[in-house]
């Protein structure tokens, strides 16, 4: 499989902000601009604007604008990045630099797509224009780079119907390709099973932009979607695949061999990359991959060019890095990001911001992970192998010999 100046935003009412970045039209929702052309998916009708919706809101891309393009970026087999989203330590503000150039290394890590507004992107800190300025300037990025081919996934979870429809439109004209939806939650104990069913239904038939569920209890009060929904849901023409967090693989497996011909079933960590593909599914959406994309991508081609013994082996290494990543969280990735790259900063209060020994705990979590990243980016020669950690780290040692 290939691979494929801190600026910051101003603080503006969300109901009359423009922000122009390198030529992309950012409006708020009362003044979003208008975007037509041929639809870009089968099943999505050009020229519809959503009942209840303001007609600037189209179901279609133009570039007549020059502003967005209508290259059809499918969704591949392979490994999926959820980038963070990154700010100035001392405002706060989207630190636009960074995120344009994490999003580039993780391109060139060989990942196939990006997620923005997932949950290592803080997308509940971050205002409607926030998220389309983040998703647009990761596209951006991506095209800048020669990673056009690269698609871009939105997070447009909310929890009424109309918020989530409203964000998979801003996802659109933020330069998203697809949008990826969990279900709502706050009033968990009033929902019935034909409600969250519904939700998905109409929002898949009113985005601009195929969608995938997102099954992820852990944020939802426990909310976990079943394989005989999400299959059920698999059949609507603009639900192109799911991220099951869940970690269930035997769910996962279900799904993957009941939904139709194409349909993305990806795992939601590193940790059960290999148990993924196995049972069926296509690949992973996983935060790890912020820390090291090769590595995670490596699983996947070495499984895909049927050398087992070498992907059980380093999946072994992802795994126990992906708890360092399960543990901390966003907190712990930005601060291995800081400590290892010098870049990452910390996320938006009311997040903790961990003291030098807490950051030092974090970047010792993923030691053995950063140095089977360090040997694959080098070329995995034998001169490199980390013969000095062998009492520590005799089984990346054992995997590094096998890899030259």
């Amino acid at each position: 499989m290939s691979p494929h100046t801190n600026e910051q935003s101003s603080s503006h009412d969300d109901n009359d902000m423009t922000t122009s970045l390198g030529g992309l039209a950012l409006h708020s929702e009362a003044g979003a601009p208008h975007v037509a052309g041929n639809g870009r998916h089968g099943n999505v009708t050009g020229g519809h604007c959503n009942k209840g919706f303001s007609a600037s809101y189209s179901n279609t891309k133009s570039n007549t604008n020059g502003n967005f393009d209508c290259t059809e970026r499918p969704l591949l087999a392979g490994v999926y990045a959820p980038t963070p989203a990154f700010f100035d330590p001392s405002t706060e503000e989207l630190d636009i630099p960074t995120i344009r150039k994490h999003a580039v290394r993780l391109a060139q890590g060989g990942i196939v797509g990006l997620v923005t507004q997932g949950s290592n992107g803080e997308a509940v800190h971050l205002s409607h224009a926030e998220r389309r300025i983040v998703t647009a300037a990761t596209r951006e990025a991506l095209d800048d780079a020669g990673f056009r081919g690269v698609p871009v996934i939105v997070g447009c979870g909310a929890q009424s119907t109309r918020e989530t429809i409203e964000l998979c439109h801003d996802a659109l004209v933020s330069g998203g390709d697809y949008a990826m939806i969990l279900p709502p939650s706050y009033y968990k104990t009033l929902y019935t099973a034909q409600s969250q069913y519904d939700f998905f239904v109409t929002v898949a038939s009113e985005s601009p932009i195929p969608i995938l569920i997102y099954n992820y209890p852990g944020a939802v009060s426990g909310i976990d979607l079943d394989s005989d929904v999400v299959t059920k849901l698999s059949k609507h023409p603009n639900i192109v695949g799911c991220k099951l967090t869940c970690g269930n693989t035997g769910k996962l497996g279900r799904v993957a061999n009941a939904a139709p011909s194409g349909f993305m079933t990806l795992g939601g960590s590193s940790d059960f990359t290999l148990q993924t593909l196995i049972a069926g599914g296509k690949g992973v959406i996983a935060g790890l991959v912020n820390i090291a994309p090769r590595a995670c991508v490596d699983v996947f081609n070495l499984y895909a060019a049927g050398r087992m013994e070498e992907a059980e082996k380093m999946q072994a290494v992802v795994g126990r890095g992906d708890w360092g990543a399960i543990k901390g969280g966003v907190v712990g990735t930005k601060s291995c990001l800081q400590s290892y790259f010098g870049y990452g900063g910390f996320g938006r209060a009311p997040l903790p911001r961990p003291s030098p020994e807490k950051a030092a705990e974090y970047l010792a979590d993923f030691e053995e992970l950063l140095l089977l990243e360090e040997f694959l980016n080098s070329g995995s020669r034998e001169e490199d192998i980390h013969y000095d950690k062998k009492n520590e780290f005799s089984q990346l040692v054992e995997l590094e010999r096998m890899l030259v």
